[in-house]
């Protein structure tokens, strides 16, 4: 340790109590949180690239300072699904400062941990008051039964109005419209059924049928449109 030569020369005075740092609720305790190892909890955050082009929804499950579970999951950019990939390799196994430091491919990702690093070092995780916190595997249940995420997808315009294009029942195929051309529901199909149908043997058309659904007033519909076409 180097010191000046004005603080070598100063008298040294006591600086008296000190009671350590806040401690902070993870998992149901109250931890003085010193070490990285004095980390635990899982919680979500949420990431973005520079040029804003696309985000990242991040799910940690943090055990004694280790990531032991990860969720990446990418939107707005072709490019971030690979990153997001590389990520759910690279992330297991860090402590959480090491996954702070760790290029983890794409912005959107590295900007979701620095805000997820927040949150759990300063006791804001999702488990904070969860006995015993989360078990691992918790992450998967944001994503349902058919493992995908929730994913919404509209567009609209001044001159032609809404489109509804994916909601979290699925992919839209078709806009129920009542007479004054509002829009009163809307059909979809669940391409996390229909692939799970298929793979129990149903044939892609049978399977297709089982998967669709719809929500809202689609029997009272006017007409019915196809989101992409119409």
């Amino acid at each position: 340790m180097i010191y000046s030569k004005e603080v070598e020369e100063m008298c040294t005075v006591a600086q008296g109590v000190h009671h350590g740092c806040a401690p902070i609720p993870e998992e149901a305790k109250w931890v003085q949180a010193k070490k990285v190892e004095d980390i635990s909890g899982l919680t979500h955050g949420v990431g973005w690239c520079a040029p804003q082009q696309g985000a990242c929804k991040l799910t940690l499950n943090v055990k004694e300072g280790i990531i032991q579970e990860a969720l990446v999951e990418t939107i707005g950019c072709s490019g971030m699904t690979h990153s997001a990939a590389m990520a759910s390799e690279i992330l297991p196994g860090l402590t959480v400062m090491e996954a702070l430091n760790t290029d983890l491919v794409c912005d959107a990702i590295n900007t979701a941990m620095r805000e997820l690093f927040l949150q759990i070092v300063y006791g804001r995780s999702q488990s904070a008051f969860s006995e015993d916190g989360l078990p691992v595997g918790a992450g998967l249940e944001d994503l349902g039964k058919g493992l995908r995420s929730q994913v919404g997808t509209m567009y609209g315009t001044l001159k032609k109005g809404p489109r509804y294009l994916e909601m979290a029942e699925g992919y839209v195929t078709g806009i129920a419209l009542d007479a004054d051309n509002e829009i009163i529901g809307y059909k979809f199909v669940n391409f996390g059924k229909m692939t799970d149908f298929m793979k129990k043997g149903d044939d892609p058309n049978t399977a297709y049928e089982k998967s669709c659904g719809q929500y809202g007033r689609v029997d009272d519909a006017v007409k019915i449109i196809d989101p992409r076409k119409e």
